[in-house]
């Protein structure tokens, strides 16, 4: 879905726990660089040049993958993009993300299934046994660690905004030109109703709570969540209301 000349909402069918769902990639494009923000569950790779395509930029010219944070369907594809276009794309994450994200240490979703291993039923360990596998298959190389504060020289600048909670490294990106917000999995869309992402899913809730509290400070218009898609009613209102809930 293409929401500005230079960004591109892309719309990726899921099935998250046995139910069929839609993630969204971000799609960046420029002058001087193409640029993907998450890349969808393992296996995925088909799909996501095709929806890639289908927005008419070429696969072959993505540059640069930003991994909001660790998790399985955000990083899941992109060794796989990596291959397909022969090292030719650097990957960019936060320096709390990195040593998840290159194998050096165990991501913490799975490390959560390892805990209380011997008490879940069946159906769940072969969930586990998919997600250890999938984290295996899509360990990669970071090439470049990011601050937060920092600005992307692309699509008018885009601000890096240190947003932990749901992991320890989690990122949003805010690009200016735009007002546009790309959040990662800090925000989801319900209902049609801009939320914070469920306790269940984050790390630590007091971080993440710490995290929307920062977005008052960025003029923001359109934010592209993970899941849910896009939300345009009064964001910025919207995040307020949010933060007085806490």
């Amino acid at each position: 879905m293409k929401i500005t000349n230079e960004i591109y909402m892309l719309e990726i069918p899921a099935n998250i726990m046995g139910t069929s769902s839609i993630i969204n990639p971000t799609l960046l494009r420029d002058n001087e660089k193409v640029i993907l923000v998450d890349t969808g569950f393992p296996g995925q790779l088909s799909k996501i040049r095709e929806a890639i395509e289908n927005e008419g930029v070429a696969f072959y010219d993505l540059g640069m993958v930003i991994l909001t944070h660790q998790d399985i369907d955000h990083v899941g594809n992109t060794s796989s993009i990596i291959k397909e276009i022969q090292n030719n794309v650097k990957v960019f994450t936060h320096k709390e993300e990195k040593p998840f994200i290159d194998g050096e240490k165990k991501p913490i979703k799975l490390a959560q299934f390892e805990a209380k291993l011997d008490y879940l039923p069946e159906n769940m360990k072969e969930i586990y046994s998919k997600l250890k596998a999938g984290f295996e298959s899509s360990k990669v190389n970071v090439d470049y660690t990011m601050t937060d504060g920092e600005e992307l020289p692309y699509c008018g600048g885009i601000l890096v905004i240190y947003t932990p909670g749901h992991t320890p490294g989690h990122i949003s990106l805010y690009l200016k030109r735009y007002k546009t917000l790309i959040a990662g999995d800090l925000l989801q869309i319900h209902n049609g109703k801009l939320i914070l992402a469920p306790e269940s899913t984050n790390f630590d809730m007091n971080l993440t709570k710490m995290s929307l509290k920062k977005l008052l400070n960025y003029d923001i218009e359109t934010v592209i969540c993970y899941h849910g898609g896009i939300y345009k009613d009064d964001t910025n209102k919207r995040i307020a209301e949010l933060g007085d809930l806490l």
